[in-house]
């Protein structure tokens, strides 16, 4: 007689993980597509901050695109200078909103995707630095592809080696966590990975 073998539960769980997983990317992707076809160009930029020359490269894509606003999201400056660096290249405050609310590059686009929805926004550039783009890239796909947003990377030169993949698997889980409970795991950031140099932290967030 032939006996069934029972499957390990173990394995039942990490093969509806897996599925689930990659039901919830293809859903993104979709999401991603569809948000290109509403809008294929940028409706809005949004500066990640924590870096040098984010927000005067940003200034200048606003003075090149007069009609779209700005979100500047925990950039490294007070509201005065940061404003002073827009309106030195000939755009208007009023255009221009910052939001503290950010701790890091997750957080950086999880607090403004009510924002953007509130102001139907599906399409961003993304202004952040050459060696941070890859993580924003990841973060960005997950969390506003999820939203029903695409956008367009803007990358601002910098003196920094690329970061590790250590750091795109991680924001990458932490912005998975965010889609399936609402909770960011912002004090997960700095547990999984050694902290940096003072000068290169907030580059890193």
């Amino acid at each position: 007689m032939v006996k069934p073998l029972p499957i390990p539960l173990n394995q039942v769980l990490a093969g509806s993980v897996v599925i689930t997983v990659l039901l919830l990317l293809g859903s993104i992707m979709a999401k991603l597509h569809l948000a290109e076809v509403s809008a294929p160009a940028p409706q809005a930029i949004l500066v990640l901050g924590g870096g040098s020359g984010r927000e005067e490269a940003a200034a200048q894509l606003a003075a090149q695109n007069p009609h779209l606003e700005i979100w500047v999201s925990s950039g490294d400056r007070l509201p005065d200078a940061a404003h002073a660096i827009f309106r030195q290249a000939g755009v208007d405050p009023e255009r221009v909103h910052l939001d503290y609310q950010a701790t890091d590059t997750v957080t950086n686009f999880t607090t403004l995707v009510p924002q953007f929805k509130q102001h139907r926004i599906q399409h961003l550039y993304v202004v952040t630095s050459d060696f941070h783009i890859p993580r924003a890239a990841v973060i960005g796909t997950l969390v506003l592809g999820h939203s029903h947003m695409t956008f367009t990377p803007v990358a601002v030169p910098s003196d920094y080696s690329p970061e590790s993949w250590l750091k795109l698997v991680r924001d990458g889980g932490r912005s998975l966590l965010w889609i399936a409970t609402g909770y960011t795991g912002e004090g997960l950031a700095h547990y999984l990975y050694p902290p940096l140099p003072q000068r290169a932290l907030q580059d890193s967030q």
